[in-house]
């Protein structure tokens, strides 16, 4: 039997760079660089035929450890919750007001990247912080 050594998290969207990015942004993740025989992404877009430019884009974890983010464009817009969703965990090992403040600090740090904070889960010792991505995807601080 065979095991998976990797996996990839795909997301439909709208604008596939421009979720990329903003995902880069809250994991410190960075852009592959282009494909062979291409200076830049831009260099590679143009070379496809108009009605494949802009229908995908990725991002990866430069340590490599983290899975691939792939974002693939679709004609329709979300229109209910997410079945999966990412948790970003920046509260690993805190508990209680210490764990709250570092969430609300990273949620402090996302909001002006186009983050939206839905709302704060908190039971006086766990908690975690429910947001949307730029394109309305949830994802959790945890």
């Amino acid at each position: 039997m065979a095991s998976v050594r990797q996996v990839q998290i795909t997301f439909d969207c709208a604008e596939p760079e421009r979720l990329a990015r903003f995902w880069c942004e809250v994991l410190g993740y960075v852009v592959p660089p282009p494909p062979e025989g291409f200076a830049t992404w831009d260099d590679y877009s143009g070379s496809l035929p108009p009605e494949e430019r802009d229908s995908w884009f990725a991002c990866v974890d430069p340590s490599g450890v983290g899975p691939r983010l792939f974002f693939q464009h679709v004609p329709e817009g979300k229109t209910a919750k997410n079945r999966v969703h990412l948790d970003v965990r920046v509260g690993t090992g805190l508990v209680g007001e210490e764990r709250l403040a570092a969430l609300e600090a990273e949620c402090a740090r996302l909001v002006p990247l186009g983050a939206v904070r839905v709302r704060l889960l908190y039971d006086g010792h766990d908690s975690c912080i429910v947001m949307q991505d730029i394109e309305g995807n949830e994802f959790c601080l945890d």
